[in-house]
């Protein structure tokens, strides 16, 4: 995710994951580097220690901020650990929905695994 402004970019959110409605990702994409891999065993911790009426789609955890969306069997996932923009970032989230559901003619675990190597 990057915002350009006057030549200048900045990357809003560090990585973003598709994951399962459990939280084990299904693929991601690290910008950074500067997130582990292993962020999304936190997510999934996260998932089960919540309630599903306490989930919001910001969360703050040992110094990472998690922006997710639900869709269908899916949560789209993007993690920043600097003092990102969460509404780009979920922006961004929502942005990728549309274009794979456009793409996909829908959106889900099935269509991701299909459609991996294009993603």
């Amino acid at each position: 995710v990057a915002l350009i402004c006057t030549h200048i970019v900045i990357m809003v959110a560090s990585a973003v994951f598709i994951t399962d409605l459990k939280g084990k990702p299904l693929i991601h994409r690290n910008y950074r580097g500067t997130i582990k891999m292993s962020i999304t065993d936190e997510f999934q911790r996260i998932l089960a220690e919540k309630d599903e009426n306490e989930l919001e789609p910001i969360m703050n955890d040992k110094g990472v901020t998690f922006c997710f969306v639900e869709h269908n069997d899916l949560f789209l996932l993007g993690v920043t650990n600097s003092n990102g923009n969460v509404m780009i970032i979920l922006n961004f989230l929502y942005k990728i929905i549309e274009v794979l559901e456009d793409y996909f003619e829908g959106l889900e675990q099935e269509s991701i695994r299909d459609n991996f190597v294009l993603i």
